[in-house]
């Protein structure tokens, strides 16, 4: 199969996705989609679009994308991720220190992509 074709039968498949900024991370979403974010405070929050596409059509922002809106619901507020184990030690001491942590998150889906 020649190059341009195969390009072609790629972009099609993609479907539509974005690139939002959320608490100052980038993640790549879709619509119907479940996502793992930083803890978020703000119970009304607008995601920053950085970049559109629906495979045919792609817009780059500059840096945001100003005609560009991603529906999001917060679907658990509040969630645990998986505990972190920090561990001390010192030789010949016999100084073992052991702390655990678990990062908070927020469950979003994302309902509609618009541009």
């Amino acid at each position: 199969m020649r190059w341009e074709l195969r390009k072609a039968k790629i972009a099609s498949d993609m479907g539509k996705f974005a690139i939002v900024r959320i608490a100052g991370h980038q993640y790549k979403v879709e619509e119907g989609q479940e996502v793992l974010v930083d803890h978020i405070t703000d119970a009304k929050f607008e995601p920053e679009v950085l970049l559109v596409s629906d495979g045919d059509k792609t817009l780059v922002g500059k840096p945001i994308v100003k005609e560009a809106k991603v529906a999001v619901k917060i679907v658990a507020a509040e969630e645990k991720g998986e505990k972190i184990r920090v561990i001390k030690y010192k030789s010949k001491s016999r100084s073992r220190k052991i702390r655990g942590f678990r990062p908070l998150y927020t469950k979003l889906l994302v309902q509609k992509i618009t541009f």
